[in-house]
């Protein structure tokens, strides 16, 4: 049986490669299919899937001696059973006989068959629009290859429950080879497709009775289709057969002359709104206070949690005795499941912590898979410090000046709630970092401290700036930093002299990718790799980035097996410490393709499964994830999206961290590596990745994190905040130590080049619309020969077919058919270069 879960759509993860000779990215490697996740599924201990908010809403009664109580929101789904039909069926028509394609579905809601054909005399599987005859009342074009028919209601063949069903009839001597559709539920905006392609019904034998090619031995089958474009809310299948009442499998289905008819299980997901209210309330028990966690989440809800003793919100553990169940959290925090509550609706749960603490944080866990949070952060309950007065209380009205004076001279310390329901210690918080970064801007950037710091000097301050943007943007991670205007014109002006911290680099770096997909096949890459390092100098590339170096499954590199043996299909070990060596003696830092997601097995288990490890680093199955039904791993649950093609590596397990850290630090001495280009780290959580780069501390590193951007009806939407978003939340989670590819930049640009839509290169907010408009520190952008530093780039215009921008006030340039020229002013300009539909001038 198939089952389908309503998840995003994230594309494959596209490898970007670079012709060393040419110094540019290009895309050209195969795609491999991730595993789509549970749209909310996040890495802990920082959870970020769903919102949820403070409301003044009714909650359980708690008694008088509550000092403290508030009521969150929080945003969870539901799962709804049903089935999509496919049913074809000859009818009579006139004087002749034809085909009718059913398809149904019997799930509430509003469906809309989204749906296009082939013709038996065009090669492959590009949708066209039916003709005018073939579509449904109330069908609605879009674009030049799909059509739209609303699916309407009626009884289910059975007669048991509601039914949605769209008819198509086909003429018996139509061109059409195949029907292909997906469906689309109108009301939460989600998809279902077939096993991530989309749904194809071919009608070759049906209409032609006379033509048997391979196409239609295939049967009622799965193609790629135009629906790939889409990255809305996907309702996906687990990849088992679907019920079918005429047995329509294999190479015979081909051959069913009377049709057909299937049925395929779905689950549909739906938003639901609970509750969680905390109240806080002084114990019998002296010195302690007692925290009562009271929600109507259904399932089971664990909180994850600590206390704090200062308003920076440090998560500690607190000292025991622990409330009954709770685990230690990989050192951070603690685990508690909430109890079942006995009329069933909800649960429970009563903590205990000592006064001398000022705060409790926590995330919800539910049902294993769900991370709840509180506006893009962790929930955060404040505790009074010192005595407990019965009368103290505290509700989300702000306290008056009088009476927290008369509180403090009591002895107890807390912080007061302002309106919309942030704390002020978060205030306070926000404010002593943004004077602490306006206070370094003026200070490097003045006459006289420039004059009289040393370069050291200045390194420190940028690192502090570096932190401190860091820390804001932590506080604040549901949108990008934003400063007073005068304070970033000041710090954009800043040049970086050396490295702002471990792997960043200077900012200044341009990155060549020293091999293609097709480098093995000689055997002898880096040999020729070898003979080429001087002109790759003179190109002016500051950094070589070279393939995977160990013993891979794969001639590429990407199916890792014995981690230690770096004999590959690109040359031997001491050919590589060669060629690093050659590079180094040319000025060039080198990179390491690190692949830390998944690796190959040496052995079988007893069921014959490839999970046990063999070489130096002889891992059992704890070392493999324990949600990847493929290779029945014995660990914990994935912190990413799984890569179904070989062991998903659990980087929770203290070994294996322990070995990658000694792994990448002897890459680092033996090899000679100056940092990392990590690839697939959306298989795994941020978090982990910090604690290799703190290890192994790279000159430079930079992350692959790739999906699908955001396109509504096959075209690219303007707005692709979200997707860069997720990329800056990765950045985040490694506490910037390392760069990310642009890949928002990336397709962006596509779309501009390929239909001439320069107006793309510019956000709502006359930004760079990729990465590099948010965090340009740490964006590594796909442009050939492109400074992949923080230098703001000032776009001058965007529209439809020119887009033009300046850059440090030095250089002017433009690309597209459309006309510019610099504006007339006191800043001169000389064209110094031109071609077609791109132009550069230089200040003079």
């Amino acid at each position: 049986m198939a089952t389908t879960r309503l998840n995003p759509l994230l594309h494959l993860s596209q490898r970007i490669e670079t012709l060393p000779r040419l110094g540019f990215l290009h895309p050209n490697r195969k795609l491999r299919l991730p595993r789509l996740k549970p749209s909310l599924a996040i890495r802990p201990i920082r959870a970020k899937s769903t919102d949820s908010s403070p409301i003044e809403a009714a909650t359980p009664a708690v008694d008088a001696g509550v000092s403290y109580s508030e009521t969150f929101r929080l945003k969870h789904t539901r799962t709804l059973e049903g089935e999509v039909s496919v049913r074809l069926n000859r009818v009579k028509e006139g004087g002749g006989e034809g085909w009718r394609l059913v398809v149904g579905c019997n799930l509430e809601g509003k469906w809309v068959l989204h749906w296009g054909v082939t013709y038996s005399d065009e090669f492959g599987n590009e949708w066209d629009q039916p003709p005018s005859d073939m579509r449904p009342p109330g069908s609605i074009p879009i674009k030049d290859y799909a059509i739209e028919t609303p699916m309407t209601n009626s009884s289910s063949p059975s007669g048991e429950q509601t039914y949605h069903n769209v008819q198509i009839d086909i003429h018996n001597n139509s061109s059409i080879s195949a029907v292909h559709f997906v469906l689309k539920e109108e009301e939460t905006g989600g998809w279902y497709q077939h096993r991530g392609r989309d749904f194809r019904v071919p009608l070759m034998d049906c209409l032609h009775e006379e033509k048997n090619n391979e196409d239609e031995k295939k049967g009622f089958s799965i193609w790629p289709g135009a629906f790939d474009q889409f990255s809305n809310i996907l309702l996906k299948t687990d990849g088992s057969d679907p019920k079918s009442k005429d047995n329509v499998q294999g190479a015979n289905n081909a051959k069913q002359q009377n049709g057909f008819y299937e049925e395929y299980p779905i689950l549909k997901e739906e938003p639901v709104q609970s509750f969680m209210t905390v109240s806080v309330k002084e114990s019998d028990e002296k010195g302690k206070n007692l925290v009562n966690f009271d929600t109507d989440l259904p399932g089971e809800v664990v909180i994850h949690w600590g206390v704090c003793k200062d308003y920076n919100r440090t998560w500690e553990i607190p000292p025991p005795p622990h409330p009954p169940g709770t685990k230690i959290f990989r050192n951070k925090a603690l685990r508690t499941s909430l109890q079942p509550k006995e009329n069933g609706q909800g649960s429970w749960g009563l903590f205990a912590v000592e006064k001398k603490f000022s705060g409790l944080p926590f995330v919800l866990k539910h049902n294993h898979y769900t991370w709840l949070y509180n506006m893009g952060t962790d929930f955060y309950i404040p505790l009074p410090v010192g005595s407990f007065p019965t009368q103290f209380s505290r509700d989300k009205k702000k306290m008056d000046e009088q009476t927290m004076t008369d509180v403090q001279k009591q002895g107890i310390m807390y912080p007061p709630k302002v309106e919309d329901s942030q704390s002020a210690s978060d205030v306070a918080e926000t404010e002593d970092i943004i004077n602490g970064i306006r206070n370094l801007v003026t200070d490097i950037s003045s006459e006289k401290g420039a004059m009289t710091k040393s370069k050291e000097a200045q390194e420190n301050i940028l690192l502090e700036l570096e932190k401190l943007a860091a820390e804001a943007y932590s506080i604040f991670r549901s949108a990008p930093p934003t400063f007073d205007e005068e304070a970033v014109s000041e710090a954009e002006s800043l040049k970086p002299f050396v490295e702002l911290c471990s792997g960043t680099g200077s900012g200044y770096e341009i990155v060549c990718q020293g091999f293609n997909w097709e480098s093995n096949k000689s055997g002898r890459w880096y040999s020729e790799l070898d003979e080429k390092v001087s002109e790759i100098a003179s190109l002016g590339f500051t950094i070589v980035w070279l393939p995977p170096p160990t013993e891979s499954v794969s001639p590429e590199g990407y199916m890792p097996k014995d981690l230690y043996n770096l004999n590959s299909r690109y040359g031997t070990m001491d050919q590589l410490k060669l060629l690093v060596k050659r590079f180094h003696e040319e000025g060039i830092r080198v990179l390491g393709d690190a692949v830390l997601n998944h690796r190959c097995a040496h052995y079988q288990n007893k069921n014959g499964v490839w999970n046990i490890f063999g070489g130096r680093l002889n891992w059992d199955d704890r070392a493999v994830v324990a949600d990847d039904p493929h290779f029945q791993g014995r660990g914990n649950k994935s912190s990413g999206d799984n890569f179904h093609a070989a062991p998903n590596i659990d980087h929770s397990q203290d070994f294996v961290r322990k070995d990658l850290q000694e792994w990448l630090c002897w890459l680092r001495k033996e090899i000679g590596y100056d940092g990392w280009r990590l690839d697939f780290v959306r298989g795994f959580w941020g978090g982990y990745v910090k604690d290799y780069l703190e290890a192994s501390e790279p000159y430079f590193a930079v992350g692959e994190f790739w999906d699908s951007l955001s396109y509504t009806y096959g075209a690219m939407d303007y707005d692709q905040d979200a997707h860069r978003q997720r990329i800056i939340d990765w950045i985040n989670a490694v506490n910037g130590k390392s760069g990310a590819f642009d890949v928002t930049t990336k397709g962006i640009l596509h779309a501009v080049l390929e239909k001439c839509e320069y107006w793309r290169l510019s956000d709502a907010k006359g930004k760079p619309p990729g990465v590099v408009g948010w965090w340009p520190s740490r964006a590594v952008t796909f442009i050939e020969n492109h400074d992949t530093g923080s230098t703001q780039i000032r776009i001058v215009k965007a529209e439809r077919e020119v887009y033009a921008a300046e850059i440090d006030e030095k250089v002017m340039m433009k690309i597209g058919p459309g006309h510019f020229e610099p504006p007339s002013g006191p800043q001169r300009w000389q064209l110094v270069t031109e071609g077609r539909d791109y132009k550069v001038w230089e200040a003079l």
